[in-house]
């Protein structure tokens, strides 16, 4: 097996997580689900559970929010959900700083990307809408769409997602 980067995009709600996953299963009988949401409060913490459960027994589960490459999951498929909680987490540890964030980002996503793996990474197109009166909200949606463009630049295939239908960008 060689390395092999797969990102799917869209926006919210438009099917990238299950299309993912149905990949996911194509590719593997055992596939690797890497969730990087930090858990908020409870409710959020149940949701993640029946979201686990609802993947169920052939995934294997794995939660982390920021150092995605002390995994070590040669030969695997897994899915990466979501690039874009991924960046939260770092956007939001380093005060809202793009630079820094986005500088953090690349070289965690070259290192765990280093391994013979499938990686299949889920993002979201957030500059698809109008531009936010918020800057703070501007300057994350120039940091995920600074770091979409990376990872598509190094994927193998780009997928966009519309209203549950995959088109194939690259």
């Amino acid at each position: 097996m060689k390395r092999n980067i797969i990102l799917i995009t869209g926006g919210q709600r438009s099917g990238k997580s299950a299309y993912a996953q149905r990949l996911a299963l194509q590719l593997a009988s055992h596939p690797v689900y890497l969730a990087t949401s930090r858990v908020w409060d409870e409710e959020y913490r149940q949701r993640i559970e029946r979201h686990q459960q609802d993947r169920g027994p052939q995934w294997t589960n794995i939660e982390e929010e920021k150092q995605l490459s002390k995994h070590h999951l040669p030969h695997r498929v897994i899915v990466i959900d979501c690039l874009t909680l991924w960046a939260t987490n770092f956007f939001f540890d380093n005060g809202s700083d793009v630079t820094t964030s986005l500088n953090e980002l690349k070289a965690e996503f070259d290192l765990f990307t280093a391994q013979e793996a499938t990686f299949i990474f889920v993002t979201n197109e957030l500059g698809l809408g109008g531009v936010s009166e918020n800057a703070i909200q501007r300057r994350f949606t120039d940091l995920q769409g600074w770091m979409n463009q990376y990872v598509a630049e190094k994927a193998d295939e780009v997928i966009f997602m519309v209203s549950g239908i995959a088109l194939k960008v690259k």
